[in-house]
């Protein structure tokens, strides 16, 4: 594609030779002919220097800088001006590597119950089965060997990939993603105690997710107890990830792998969750929250902003220093607390 195409596409400008074909993204280091890269970080602008792509997305307040530096290196390169190159570089991803389209087909090996109600252009892979009276948007593609119970809807233009698993009645919004081995619909877990021993709480609510969602592959969503599980428009969930039921998250949160999210707790719009955070249940989280990596969230967040409870690594001699010392706070505060009652 031309850079130009490009520019035009995306509606903003370029510098340099707009004729260079552009085939492919890369990074500065890593970059040669015909390939585009990004500076999101001007602290990164030392590799400009050694940087073979064809172009580059830039700044313009960085162009102004190359434009003066009189850099050999840099003047035969084209560039992309954005004041958000990284912006930028996930739309021209989206330009260069569009999602396969499957062919609009049903494999005479998927199986798809005569009560589902099928939109046009879809693709159903081999080994896919579809149970009683669902209901599958256009242009929606199902990989091999996924199932999908009952009574479930499936918005227009979603994918599923191979082997996900989508329980009954879940209702999926349009345009989402759901990646391999993802399971939506599970029995949350839900157990009262008699006598020492477990009775099974049925779960009776729905998952309910909305449009543009992204599932990570061997992320797990439980139904509801009895209200739905509730996943708003824009969510991005990563790898692995626990939602459990009765759970609600708002759009356009993005949690990242490993996390964990204990029943009945409600995380709010634009949030960023990172790895291997834990939430307790029965809590809230307000808009616009940054849970840092392995935190562990006990009571509900009011205030937006960033928050973090783990510990950085450490040497193993200092950790263990520290350790000892932490240990010894409580007799510590004691002697401290006797010594302010003598003074």
């Amino acid at each position: 594609m031309l850079l130009s195409d490009i520019a035009a596409k995306l509606g903003i400008e370029y510098s340099g030779n707009g004729d260079c074909d552009i085939c492919t993204v890369a990074t500065l280091k890593n970059a040669g002919k015909g390939t585009i890269s990004f500076l999101a970080n001007p602290k990164y602008k030392y590799q400009l220097d050694e940087c073979n792509a064809s172009a580059v997305i830039v700044h313009p307040n960085i162009l102004h800088e190359i434009s003066a530096s009189h850099v050999n290196s840099y003047q035969g390169r084209s560039y992309l001006l954005s004041e958000n190159p990284y912006l930028v570089y996930a739309k021209v991803s989206q330009l260069l590597y569009s999602v396969d389209n499957k062919s609009a087909q049903i494999s005479p090996q998927a199986i798809v119950h005569q009560s589902c109600e099928m939109g046009e252009n879809c693709h159903i892979a081999s080994g896919a089965v579809i149970g009683k009276k669902c209901v599958v948007g256009d242009g929606v593609s199902i990989g091999s060997g996924v199932v999908v119970g009952e009574g479930t809807t499936i918005g227009t233009g979603s994918k599923i990939f191979a082997n996900v698993t989508i329980y009954h009645e879940c209702n999926i919004g349009s345009n989402c993603l759901i990646h391999s081995g993802a399971v939506v619909g599970s029995d949350g877990f839900g157990f009262a105690l008699d006598k020492g021993e477990w009775v099974k709480i049925q779960q009776v609510g729905k998952v309910i997710i909305g449009d543009n969602v992204e599932i990570g592959a061997n992320t797990t969503i439980d139904r509801g107890a009895i209200d739905d599980t509730v996943i708003e428009n824009g969510v991005k969930l990563d790898n692995q990830i626990q939602v459990a039921h009765n759970v609600r998250i708002g759009k356009n949160t993005a949690i990242a792998g490993g996390t964990a999210i204990a029943g009945s707790s409600t995380i709010g719009a634009g949030c960023t969750i990172a790895g291997m955070v834990g939430i307790t249940g029965h809590l809230s989280i307000c808009d616009n929250v940054h849970i840092t990596a392995q935190s562990l969230v006990t009571k509900s967040i009011e205030k937006p902003g960033a928050y973090s409870s783990s510990f950085a690594a450490d040497h193993d001699k200092s950790w263990k220093k520290k350790l000892g010392r932490f240990n010894r706070l409580e007799s510590l505060f004691a002697r401290v607390k006797k010594l302010e009652k003598l003074g």
